[in-house]
């Protein structure tokens, strides 16, 4: 459909989707999922072009994902996945949606009745089989992920920073901005390998230079952040300082794209108690609860521009009211 950012489209009726659905209720390996239903009949702008996403599970680096995008505002709730708290973009492929004009939408328009086949299609697989102590496992986009984008992206694919540009994913100086780091962050890990410790460059850390300092058990702190307050994050240095060597405190890792927040004001969005597992599927439920912030999402600019926009998660320690 050669899709471009800020594209209006119109989600497909439910019988439509379900044509092209296989009999796990997927389309090259991406599930649609119930949450998605809420969409069908709607117009939507595209947020981002999704060719290509970051492996969070097994840490291979880039995925390339074929015909699909990021629709604005359509993220998943968690509403048939246990309530699952970690509002993941949701991905659709070019065969749900279909192209249409800008401006509102026709007078008088319905949506379709719903189809009651596609329901129970999706709900059933929304879990994976039960493992030996019947635990509750569950199968969604961000689960399957792997599968509906099996071909590594190599770093050195040109293709995928011209699509970057002509979609509009990114303008042509974030770009070069990106494929910089991406070549500093190599060098670094080059570096490591090959060279004695004396002759790293900042410790041979990647772009950002994070680095943690805390001796013993990572600290915590509990503010009892609501949704609405106003919070500002904290500097770099402070933050780093309840970190360990892993860049973790307590279970939870700090990135270099939350980093460049420091300093930014946001409202928290919400408090996060539970969330999915991608690799097992599991539900685990977090000790202290963490924050989400409004707007803040990862960029993208330490992973060459992937436009999957992670919500990341904030310990309370390296928040603090504002105002």
């Amino acid at each position: 459909m050669d899709l471009k950012v800020g594209d209006v489209v119109e989600v497909r009726t439910e019988a439509e989707i379900l044509a092209t659905l296989d009999e796990r209720g997927e389309l090259d390996g991406l599930p649609f999922m119930p949450e998605m239903l809420a969409y069908s009949g709607r117009r939507l702008t595209v947020h981002k072009v999704a060719h290509k996403l970051c492996d969070t599970q097994t840490r291979s680096g880039l995925r390339k994902m074929d015909s699909a995008v990021h629709l604005t505002g359509a993220r998943c709730d968690g509403s048939a996945h246990g309530g699952c708290q970690t509002a993941c973009s949701l991905y659709w492929k070019e065969a749900w949606i279909k192209r249409v004009e800008p401006g509102p939408e026709p007078a008088g328009a319905r949506p379709a009745a719903p189809d009651r086949r596609l329901l129970p299609l999706l709900e059933a697989n929304t879990r994976k089989p039960p493992t030996d102590g019947d635990e509750v496992r569950y199968s969604c986009q961000a689960t399957e992920l792997l599968r509906a984008a099996p071909t590594r992206l190599s770093f050195r694919d040109v293709g995928q920073y011209v699509i970057d540009v002509r979609s509009g994913n990114a303008d042509l100086r974030r770009t070069v901005k990106s494929i910089a780091i991406g070549l500093f962050d190599r060098l670094q890990n080059r570096t490591r390998r090959l060279l004695p410790r004396r002759l790293w460059l900042k410790d041979g850390l990647p772009w950002g230079f994070l680095k943690g300092h805390a001796p013993g058990p990572t600290p915590s702190q509990k503010l009892d952040l609501r949704p609405g307050e106003l919070v500002r994050v904290k500097p770099k240095e402070e933050i780093l300082r309840t970190l360990n060597s892993d860049l973790l405190n307590r279970g939870m890792g700090f990135e270099q794209e939350m980093s460049r927040y420091c300093g930014s004001t946001a409202r928290v969005r919400a408090r996060v108690e539970k969330c999915i597992d991608e690799k097992t599927g599991r539900m685990l439920h977090m000790k202290n609860p963490c924050i989400v912030l409004d707007e803040v999402v990862c960029q993208g600019v330490h992973s060459l521009n992937c436009p999957r926009e992670f919500v990341p998660f904030w310990r309370e320690i390296w928040l603090e009211r504002a105002g």
